[in-house]
């Protein structure tokens, strides 16, 4: 397929390329950047057409890694991007297992997978003004795409006390929080979940910690310190730091324990088939205030137009004559020229991939160049599958 110039663009439409299946389109074509010529990769989703749907794609758990095109082949999906932002390195904690994981909420066919982490944890660059790692990108089960933020809403509680549950699934919890481990985290190390701070992750791991594993609503094993291994279905692993440890050291095996989580939405009343974080950079057709305009790099996003009802898939290529890449600000700019409304940056650099599966193929291919070379492994992404 050949590029077009941006501005042969129609003004609030993605310009017509080829079908992947009823209601898929993708094209690409080249923009005139600040820093120079780059080129775009565009997934044009039609929500309304009864025979698409839109999903998280993930390895099986929240700790793990894989390619964009496995992650995509696997659950069957036509076309996918990359998605959040996530654990990528601990060389600031010498010794302690990157665990892969997301910064942001995710949920998968209607079920809550994790939380956020603090703010002060996250991976990626600086957050816009009035964004936070709660922002979620999502499709109800009405079908329609929106953003939103979602929050941790859940308790620990023992016969003689109750305790606020500060993390479900994730690579940070807040200090002097208990956080909740499942079946759906993995088997990646859980010490990670006690290093750093609420306002710095490359701060020291904490020297005050406890686990409490609870199975089928009692307590069978504690231990001084995280561990690691797969979870058993049915079990649910309590981490403690600081004030959360102590409070943890008080539970006995074979006492009672109940724990309950789940997320919540600031907005919507619908709940979220699909949710994925990143952070907006387009808010009801215009620019998130404070957005960067100076460091250009490869970008993914998502588009929302047509309240809700189209979703748009966004990836920059990778090779060489177009590393030069956009600003967020520039990301803003592009999607709304798309037609978005609303629109949501997700992880980029090496990460960025846009995948598609043509008519008739048994697999997908890689439609960017990633600019590392090859794929990155990545802890999930957003999926568009077809049954037609």
């Amino acid at each position: 397929m050949g590029a077009a110039p941006a501005d042969a663009v129609p003004g609030g439409t993605v310009p017509a390329g080829t079908s992947l299946a009823p209601g898929v389109t993708y094209r690409q074509f080249d923009i005139a950047a600040a820093r120079g010529v780059t080129r775009a990769h565009v997934v044009v989703v039609d929500l309304r057409n009864p025979h698409v749907r839109v999903d998280l794609l993930y390895p099986g758990a929240v700790a793990a890694r894989e390619p964009v095109s496995e992650l995509a082949d696997s659950a069957g999906a036509v076309a996918g991007v990359n998605g959040d932002f996530f654990d990528i390195s601990e060389a600031q904690h010498p010794g302690v297992e990157a665990t892969g994981a997301t910064d942001g909420p995710a949920v998968a066919s209607g079920t809550a997978l994790k939380g956020a982490v603090p703010d002060g944890q996250r991976f990626g660059p600086v957050l816009p003004p009035g964004t936070n790692t709660r922002n979620v990108l999502g499709v109800g089960v009405d079908r329609v795409a929106r953003l939103d933020s979602l929050t941790l809403k859940g308790t620990v509680a023992a016969a003689r006390s109750r305790m606020p549950l500060g993390g479900f699934n994730q690579f940070a919890l807040p200090v002097n929080s208990v956080g909740a481990f499942t079946a759906r985290w993995g088997s990646a190390s859980r010490v990670r979940a006690t290093c750093g701070t609420d306002t710095d992750r490359a701060a020291a791991c904490s020297t005050d910690t406890y686990e409490v594993t609870v199975r089928h609503a009692r307590v069978v094993s504690v231990s001084r310190a995280p561990g690691r291994g797969a979870i058993a279905a049915g079990t649910t692993v309590l981490v403690g730091r600081e004030a959360g440890a102590r409070w943890l050291r008080k539970l006995s095996v074979g006492e009672r324990v109940q724990v309950l989580h789940r997320l919540v939405a600031a907005r919507s009343g619908v709940p979220f088939r699909f949710a994925v974080g990143g952070y907006p950079v387009l808010r009801g057709g215009q620019p998130q205030a404070g957005l960067d305009n100076t460091t250009s790099a490869v970008r993914t996003a998502v588009g929302i137009a047509q309240g809700g009802h189209r979703l748009l898939l966004f990836a920059t290529d990778g090779a060489v004559a177009y590393r030069s890449g956009l600003t967020i600000a520039e990301v803003a700019a592009e999607m709304r020229k798309l037609g978005s409304v609303d629109a949501f940056s997700l992880d980029g650099g090496g990460s960025t991939t846009l995948v598609a599966r043509a008519p008739g193929a048994s697999a997908v291919t890689v439609r960017n160049h990633p600019s590392g070379g090859a794929e990155r492994p990545v802890p999930n992404g957003v999926g568009i599958f077809s049954t037609r």
